[in-house]
């Protein structure tokens, strides 16, 4: 387990280079033991951004054959993670998941934090699958053993283009379960294990968006940013995730209802977003400031990165490092893979090639120059890669932002046409979120 003391820390910068990573809610417990519980719709990305929020030594159930992986096994053994026999891998297997039982019970009497992924398998649906009953079984079990009730912490896990790179990634940890009723119950309760299970499939869903069918997610999107906006709220992960999973729980209710708000909602929100896209705009940049001091002052923060240093670094770490991003690119678009392991199969590509690359880029420069060229090389190339694709996104999100000045400076009359649209379906938002509320409540 020589990995497991840097697994944190070693992730949480690693999901930061592919992901821009968001990571909110509830302090993890970092002492003593503990259970986190999470959602897994992108395959080996998922326990990496798991470990991240952690910040702590933590262990994973893995399927076994993962420990035995070419490429990332030597990484999953590292780790000190706990195979797990699934009768899809090899049915004549599963009775050796008696041994996993006792080692995970083990591992959380002495104290340690586990990690593992309730519905059994990674998937693109647009909701959680139905949990197995694993997690409830290992609680329940290393309960006995401690004579107590311990934490299990929810952690959910939300993709912006999870199959992205540098899209948005958001990691929020819900708060504990409350279980101390069953603690004293044991794994072999059928009763207790179906109660607790059925815990933390709610304690998930409070912490994850879960859509009808996919095709429902722009529509969320839209009338979540609408809503947020003209309310005034303030933004952070954690509420973002909270409320589009009330967006959806609401207008999934409106629709099953046969509710005759719902298609004129959807429309007119659905219409919305459509002329925002058209003209690559956010519902919040309806109400951005246009005047010159507001212009002026947003060029002088951005002086910086236009300078001939940024300029020079930006070039340098481009060129240097394009065969590379290409050949990740090509070699990763190759296979038929879903979008839960396509992320996963780019990350682990582009992490060899680049890795690759700057020892051949190195090895050259020794060559020709002499040794300490080639150390000079190996030691200055990764953060220059880093640097550029920093600079490299300033500059993508400064041009965006001027586009998007000069837009809502030439098109007023259109720009004020759409703030009152949008102001009225925010009204409409609210005002079905409230009558749902009381009705709910009585």
């Amino acid at each position: 387990m020589w990995l497991l003391p840097l697994l944190s820390p070693i992730t949480r910068f690693a999901a930061g280079v592919y992901y821009r990573l968001y990571l909110s809610g509830e302090p993890v417990p970092r002492e003593g033991p503990l259970l986190l519980v999470a959602n897994h719709p992108n395959s080996l990305l998922d326990p990496a951004l798991v470990a991240a929020a952690a910040h702590r030594p933590i262990r994973f159930l893995a399927k076994a054959p993962l420990l035995r992986h070419p490429l990332v096994g030597w990484i999953v053994r590292g780790a000190g993670s706990i195979p797990v026999y699934r009768r899809s891998d090899d049915p004549g297997l599963m009775a050796r998941n008696e041994e996993m039982f006792r080692e995970a019970h083990a591992a959380l009497a002495t104290g340690s934090a586990l990690a593992l992924f309730p519905e059994g398998l990674s998937h693109n649906e647009p909701a959680l699958a139905p949990l197995k009953t694993g997690a409830a079984r290992i609680a329940l079990g290393a309960a006995t053993l401690l004579g107590r009730a311990f934490p299990i912490v929810p952690a959910g896990l939300s993709f912006r283009e999870k199959d992205i790179f540098r899209s948005e990634a958001a990691v929020v940890v819900g708060r504990a379960l409350d279980w101390a009723d069953l603690a004293h119950r044991g794994a072999a309760d059928a009763d207790a294990v179906r109660e607790l299970t059925g815990r933390i499939d709610a304690a998930l869903r409070d912490v994850t968006i879960n859509l009808e069918q996919w095709e429902d997610a722009p529509l969320v999107l839209v009338a979540e940013a609408v809503h947020a906006v003209e309310q005034g709220i303030a933004p952070n992960a954690a509420g973002h995730v909270e409320r589009l999973r009330d967006t959806a729980q609401m207008l999934a209710q409106l629709r099953h209802a046969g509710d005759p708000r719902w298609e004129p909602l959807a429309t007119d929100v659905a219409t919305h977003g459509r002329r925002l896209a058209q003209l690559r705009l956010q519902p919040a940049d309806l109400h951005e400031r246009t005047d010159l001091g507001t212009a002026t002052r947003w060029a002088l923060r951005r002086v910086p990165f236009v300078g001939l240093p940024a300029i020079l670094i930006a070039v340098a770490g481009t060129i240097v490092f394009c065969v590379p991003y290409a050949l990740t690119d090509l070699i990763a678009g190759r296979g038929d893979l879903g979008r839960d392991a396509r992320s996963t199969h780019k990350f682990l590509i582009g992490a060899l090639v680049n890795i690759l690359w700057i020892v051949l880029v190195a090895a050259v420069a020794g060559s020709v120059a002499g040794p300490l060229a080639g150390l000079a090389a190996l030691v200055s190339l990764p953060p220059l890669g880093f640097a550029a694709l920093a600079i490299r996104e300033r500059w993508h999100g400064a041009r965006g932002d001027a586009r998007r000045f000069l837009l809502l400076r030439s098109r007023r009359e259109l720009v004020a046409a759409l703030r009152l649209q949008q102001r009225d379906l925010a009204s409409r938002l609210e005002e079905i979120r409230l009558t749902l509320r009381e009705s709910g409540d009585r």
